[in-house]
């Protein structure tokens, strides 16, 4: 008995992988940068000595989900890239890297900020309670919004060119 596998390929599943992955990205970057950051701001936590070790945690925990958001993304668009007809490489193209923008964009808030942050602020010496915020972090702190203000932009451009793809092509159907 000969079993028949139709195989085919549908550029419709990348774009919703690529959508949806972007889509809980950027709600979790706003969740994380307007509501959690925020909350914990206001409530004091930030004035506390665990403060460090608990914003570390949270940010090297999603820096991980974001890497692998990004590398989701990158590899949906180049997929998508390899089957689309000639008139969307160009814009595949542009946009695959972006994707690689924002893998960077992680990787380096991952492997860079984050340990340097938490290293900064992190105190050692349990008998002299540190009052006041290092000269360093606000250096550091200037970096992440800079490269936070760039990925939400690029997301968004990925978001909205994925959004108009699916579209286009609920009508050509």
């Amino acid at each position: 008995m000969a079993a028949l596998s139709k195989v085919e390929y549908n550029p419709s599943r990348w774009l919703t992988v690529i959508l949806v992955t972007l889509a809980l990205w950027l709600g979790g970057s706003l969740m994380l940068d307007f509501v959690i950051m925020p909350s914990m701001y206001m409530t004091g936590m930030m004035n506390e000595s665990e403060f460090v070790s608990a914003g570390a945690m949270i940010f090297s925990a999603f820096n991980r989900v974001e890497v692998v958001c990004a590398a989701v993304g990158l590899t949906g668009l180049m997929a998508l890239g390899i089957t689309l007809p000639e008139g969307f490489s160009n814009r595949i193209r542009t946009l695959s890297v972006l994707a690689v923008g924002l893998l960077a964009i992680a990787l380096t808030y991952t492997y860079a900020l984050t340990p340097q942050m938490a290293s900064l602020g992190l105190n050692l010496n349990l008998f002299n309670p540190v009052v006041e915020v290092p000269t360093g972090m606000n250096q550091l702190h200037f970096s992440y919004w800079s490269l936070e203000l760039i990925k939400l932009t690029v997301v968004g451009v990925v978001l909205g060119w994925c959004i108009r793809a699916t579209r286009s092509e609920a009508v050509n159907q």
